[in-house]
């Protein structure tokens, strides 16, 4: 039906879905993260694998950032300090709360989303018998339509006197800077405690001269799709940006540290240098 089909996740939320997939059916023991539940999730078909951009070889260094589970493993570790709140700014189709249960069922976990998407994963959790459980908070919230998505969140249940852990990736690049330094100033002002893990793009000029073509050629494509990339970022104007907005401490988390701690010795060769680098501040 039209309706639903405008209310689908956008193509970049099925891509990450399908590349999580990918990687558990094309790459080689161990793997980093193993997620088909977003596979389930999204639905697209026997000839999947058959797409362009799911070509096993030409995507691989991008399938790794999307499989280093960085923010997956700060959770935990939040979590075992008592942490219990966590925040996924634009969440498309996220599973943690599926896949890690035993995690996800001690915190409350509010996935934020634009609303149509949103309501459509709903039915799909619906539809696979994942359900939505209590302690899992969907807060509907267009960020380009302006408003408050602070006070949805609050009203979802979130309580701001607790500490938290927010992610939020693949989102900064689409935002201007104006509209990154305000969320940044928003959630510095997080309870004591709180943590922020946020991805952010360097610019072309800055990547490794060999990853720079599929870099142009994401612009390009994003640009067609009418969700072009905005705001790209070196490290230490991210850092600069998180202290200015507040936070007591940040660091700069490299594509080279993902490597070691997620790639290193695999024989297939697998690593990431996307240039989708990581911030984490805390409050």
């Amino acid at each position: 039906m039209a309706d639903e089909q405008t209310a689908a996740p956008d193509s970049t939320a099925v891509r990450v879905a399908l590349w999580r997939a990918l990687h558990v059916q094309v790459d080689p023991p161990p793997h980093v993260l193993e997620d088909e539940i977003g596979l389930q999730l999204a639905d697209p078909g026997d000839g999947w694998r058959h797409r362009g951009d799911m070509d096993a070889d030409a995507t691989s260094w991008f399938r790794a950032s999307i499989v280093a589970r960085f923010i997956e493993d700060l959770v935990v570790e939040q979590a075992g300090n008592g942490v219990g709140q966590y925040i996924v700014l634009g969440a498309g189709l996220d599973t943690f709360a599926q896949r890690r249960p035993e995690i996800a069922s001690r915190l409350r976990v509010f996935e934020v989303d634009r609303p149509e998407p949103q309501a459509w994963k709903r039915r799909r959790l619906t539809e696979l018998g994942f359900g939505v459980p209590d302690w899992l908070r969907l807060v509907p919230f267009d960020f380009e339509a302006g408003g408050s998505w602070w006070d949805r969140l609050t009203a979802a249940g979130f309580d701001p006197d607790q500490p938290a852990v927010v992610a939020s990736t693949g989102v900064a690049l689409y935002l201007t800077k104006e509209a990154n330094a305000a969320t940044l100033r928003r959630l510095a002002s997080l309870a004591p405690g709180s943590t922020l893990a946020m991805t952010f793009q360097l610019p072309l000029e800055l990547l490794e001269e060999e990853n720079r073509p599929g870099l142009q050629v994401a612009v390009n494509g994003a640009r067609a799709a009418g969700t072009p990339f905005l705001s790209f970022y070196a490290p230490q104007e991210m850092l600069a940006l998180a202290h200015d907005s507040g936070f007591t401490e940040a660091r700069h988390v490299s594509a080279s540290q993902l490597n070691q701690r997620y790639f290193a010795g695999r024989e297939d060769g697998l690593h990431t240098s996307s240039g989708e680098e990581l911030l984490v501040a805390t409050t």
